[in-house]
C-alpha cells in the first residue's frame, strides 16, 4: 500500500510538527507561549519533545513494520475516490502550514474572549 503509506507519512510528520505543515503552526505557538511562562514549565517542554520522538518511532513501526495478520496483508491500496479525499486533506495541511494567517484571523476573537475570561476569573 505505497500510496496510503505516503499519505500516512505526510500526516504523521504534520502531527509531529514538521515545518511547512499545519502541525508546525500549533507546535510553534505552544512553544512560544511556554517560553513566555515561568521556568516551572520546563518539564512540559521536555515531555512534549519526548512525545514527538515517540510518535515518530511508533509511526515507523506501523508503516514499515511487518504485518502478522492475513487480513491486513490482503488489503489493497487506495482507490481513486480515497486518493482525491486524502489529496484535498494533504493540500489543506500544507496550505495551513505555509499560510496560517486566515485561520488565525478567524480564531482571534474567540481566543481574545477566552483570555479575557481567564484573566477575569484569575485562572
Amino acid at each position: 500500500m505505497p500510496v496510503f503509506a505516503a499519505f500516512m507519512v505526510l500526516f504523521a510528520l504534520a502531527n509531529t510538527g514538521l515545518p511547512g505543515t499545519s502541525g508546525f503552526v500549533g507546535e510553534f505557538l505552544v512553544i512560544i507561549a511556554s517560553f513566555r511562562r515561568a521556568s516551572g514549565t520546563r518539564c512540559w517542554r521536555r515531555d512534549a519533545g519526548a512525545g514527538r520522538g515517540l510518535h515518530a518511532v511508533a509511526g515507523k513501526r506501523v508503516i514499515f513494520g511487518r504485518s502478522r495478520a492475513r487480513a491486513l496483508r490482503a488489503l489493497e491500496d487506495l482507490n481513486g475516490r480515497e486518493c482525491i479525499v486524502l489529496t484535498a486533506l494533504a493540500l489543506a495541511v500544507l496550505v495551513v502550514g505555509v499560510w496560517p494567517a486566515p485561520l488565525l484571523k478567524v480564531m482571534q476573537p474567540s481566543i481574545q474572549h477566552m483570555v479575557s475570561q481567564a484573566i477575569a476569573t484569575k485562572l
